[in-house]
């Protein structure tokens, strides 16, 4: 039996590799359908060793298999946004205190004690459909942060610049989290009514989490986030990488490097040959180890493109050719 003490106090790179292995094996007995694709690629308990020989599955069977390692009872199903006629994911959590755990401790990990922080949330577009991770996980975090300002806001930018004002007035240290459309729309509503929102920094973490949805174009990260610094009068923009495919995030305080929690980690596959990796500094697909993903699948094969740096952070630098758009952090090259 795995725990989640035994995930989430993971201390060393060695512990790690061997509950990684445990994990594994677990999900290879429990989880047919990804039983059935280690098979296909000749993998089993037997012969994967070590990390890099754990087959990892392609992320489009969300789509079109229910993804479980656990006959309890599905408690959560999380969906991906998608458009119109658009085939979906749907995650089944049948625990979703594991998902609690991993974001509240993600959260400290990178950020400190939630109750240090008002949190604002400008996420339209999830907020207008059921079944979204991020939701879930963002208005735990409002509600965790005790703080009375805390709260989602929709389309009412005015509101939302007069409680960014005030938090600045009283030094409160504040995080706006929002869809990178509505983070755009922010500032040109703010510039469009005279409203002095690039003087409102000094307390503002501006967390970036997702693409335009459509709303607009997409543009590179380096243009994305020099117009959100000169928008919100901030140096450096945050991001947040995650999926509803995962249960953990991965967290970037700027630059567009993330690194992830200690239950967490990214393989860089070649984008030619899905069963081999590429070394640190070379552009590959993402493959996402998620330990929180005990009764679902913990290895996963995203459709992102990356490379990662030898301190074990990593860059997203957009997506293969020809697949949905979809997800969290998703720019184009």
């Amino acid at each position: 039996m795995i725990s989640q003490e035994d995930i989430f106090q993971i201390g060393s790179k060695k512990e790690f590799e061997k509950i990684t292995l445990k994990v594994f094996r677990h999900q290879y007995d429990t989880n047919l359908v990804y039983q059935q694709f280690c098979n296909f690629l000749k993998k089993n308990k037997t012969n994967v060793k070590s990390l890099t020989e754990i087959p990892f599955l392609p992320i489009q069977f969300f789509k079109s298999h229910n993804v479980l390692s656990s006959s309890e009872p599905v408690e959560q199903i999380f969906t991906s946004s998608g458009t119109t006629g658009m085939q979906t994911s749907k995650h089944l959590v049948t625990d979703v205190s594991w998902y609690e755990m991993s974001y509240r401790l993600g959260f400290s990990e990178f950020y400190g004690n939630i109750e240090d922080y008002c949190v604002l949330a400008l996420l339209p577009s999830y907020l207008e459909r059921e079944g979204s991770s991020l939701i879930y996980m963002v208005e735990d975090l409002i509600q965790s942060s005790n703080h009375t300002d805390s709260g989602f806001y929709l389309h009412n930018h005015n509101e939302l610049l007069q409680k960014i004002e005030k938090l600045n007035k009283e030094g409160q240290n504040t995080i706006l989290i929002g869809v990178t459309y509505a983070l755009l729309d922010l500032i040109e509503y703010a510039q469009a009514t005279s409203f002095p929102l690039t003087e409102l920094g000094g307390n503002l973490i501006i967390m970036e989490t997702g693409g335009m949805k459509g709303k607009r174009k997409e543009m590179i990260r380096e243009e994305l986030h020099s117009l959100l610094c000169n928008g919100f009068g901030v140096s450096k923009i945050h991001s947040e990488y995650g999926m509803t495919e995962l249960l953990s995030q991965a967290y970037s305080l700027g630059d567009g490097v993330f690194e992830c929690p200690p239950w967490m980690q990214i393989l860089i596959r070649d984008t030619e040959d899905a069963l081999t990796y590429v070394s640190e500094g070379k552009t590959g697909g993402i493959n996402v180890i998620d330990l929180a993903n005990i009764n679902s699948c913990s290895f996963i094969a995203t459709q992102d493109l990356g490379k990662k740096h030898p301190n074990h952070s990593f860059e997203v630098l957009g997506r293969f050719d020809h697949s949905d758009i979809r997800g969290c952090n998703l720019m184009v090259i």
